[in-house]
């Protein structure tokens, strides 16, 4: 168990995954100059209940470790920062002897899956996960290398985790799932479901006279 400064924040960061934050509360600028200046890392939590901005927060109790990047000094103490998820974590207690809240935690690594079973998963989800990017990508008219996909499983999941749009709540959902096989299983599972339904919204539609509605 080890001390760690958390932030609540309205969104779930996974490992891997890069995060972009303004700085200008006053505990914030303090506990984000401590971390960047002992190169340790921060806490992310999402919020369960409560205000990100000038007030306290109650937040879930697993979460995500950030390790700051790059830091942009802006007027009056005011920063923004570029920060990278690395590891989950769970929060045993709290602290309040900081202007910032700090947790008790421990690492919460993945239940163990074997090789095989990761391979396999991600092997089913990476064509899901390749066409989900590709209707994006049609659809915006933004050019997109599915290529760059990740072949790594892990990998592979934390990136679909942080891309697939979804309430933050069901994201939550996947950043607590105790193995890596059924975070996999469960991406897998979501993807299909948001491919069919970006598909059957980006379809043109049949004309009201074409006999697909019912004339009363």
């Amino acid at each position: 168990m080890y001390e760690l400064p958390l932030f609540p924040l309205n969104t779930v960061l996974f490992p891997g995954m890069p995060l972009r934050l303004h700085i200008f509360e006053e505990r914030y600028k303090l506990m984000i100059g401590r971390c960047y200046g002992e190169s340790k890392p921060f806490g992310v939590s999402l919020i369960r209940a409560g205000e990100e901005v000038g007030a306290s927060a109650d937040p879930y109790l697993i979460g995500c470790t950030a390790l700051i990047s790059e830091v942009e000094p802006l007027g009056g103490g005011r920063m923004n920062i570029v920060a990278s998820g690395v590891d989950r974590f769970q929060i045993i207690d709290f602290k309040h002897d900081e202007p910032y809240l700090v947790g008790l935690v421990e690492d919460l690594p993945f239940a163990q899956s074997s090789a095989e079973s990761l391979e396999e998963g991600g092997h089913s989800l990476r064509p899901w996960v390749r066409k989900y990017l590709q209707i994006l990508s049609d659809a915006s008219k933004t050019p997109f290398d599915t290529a760059q996909v990740p072949r790594d499983p892990l990998r592979l999941a934390f990136l679909a985790s942080f891309l697939v749009n979804i309430p933050s709540a069901q994201k939550q959902d996947l950043l607590e799932t105790l193995a890596a096989d059924d975070l996999i299983l469960n991406l897998r599972n979501l993807y299909r479901r948001e491919v069919t339904l970006l598909e059957a919204m980006l379809q043109p539609h049949e004309d009201m006279d074409s006999g697909v509605f019912s004339h009363n």
